[in-house]
């Protein structure tokens, strides 16, 4: 099963993933989420957390194809990603879930998703099946990411999976 977490920073979810990411820690296999270095229909899942809101919403959809260029028919595309719906009805926002500043070369946030916006670009861009999934029944759930990211108790990460379908 080749499984690909982008995004992964300093993650390392062992020798089971490939890891994307542009920093250069050991673990890293390469460089670029936005091209992936996989034929066609051969990735069986795809896990980014907290990455696609430094993409604008334009610059998201080639991203979008090209991970699901890479999936089988069939793959899973989970994605987590700050939650628009439960960060704009809290008395203070927290900043740092909405600009996401990385400090390694600072980059920050471009947009945010709540489920109907992230549902329809995944559909829009040939995935189906769209859902939430619990960050605590995946294969990665012990390792620490922000799929896990509560506050006060309230989980301010909104997290989907979806299927890549076959082009018709």
């Amino acid at each position: 099963m080749l499984k690909l977490h982008l995004g992964c920073g300093k993650r390392d979810f062992g020798k089971d993933w490939r890891h994307i990411d542009r920093e250069d820690y050991d673990h890293i296999d390469s460089h670029d989420v936005t091209v992936l270095p996989y034929v066609n229909g051969s990735v069986d899942l795809i896990y980014c957390s907290h990455l696609i809101a430094y993409f604008d919403r334009e610059e998201i959809i080639p991203v979008l194809y090209e991970w699901k260029r890479v999936l089988k028919p069939g793959g899973i595309l989970r994605i987590a990603t700050p939650d628009w719906s439960v960060l704009r009805r809290m008395k203070n926002p927290l900043l740092g879930p909405l600009y996401g500043k990385m400090n390694q070369q600072p980059i920050y946030h471009k947009t945010v998703y709540d489920y109907t916006g992230i549902k329809k670009i995944l559909n829009d861009t040939g995935f189906s099946g769209v859902k939430f999934y619990n960050h605590e029944k995946t294969d990665h759930a012990q390792y620490d990411d922000h799929s896990a990211a509560y506050y006060k108790g309230i989980l301010i990460s909104l997290n989907v999976e979806c299927y890549a379908q076959l082009d018709s």
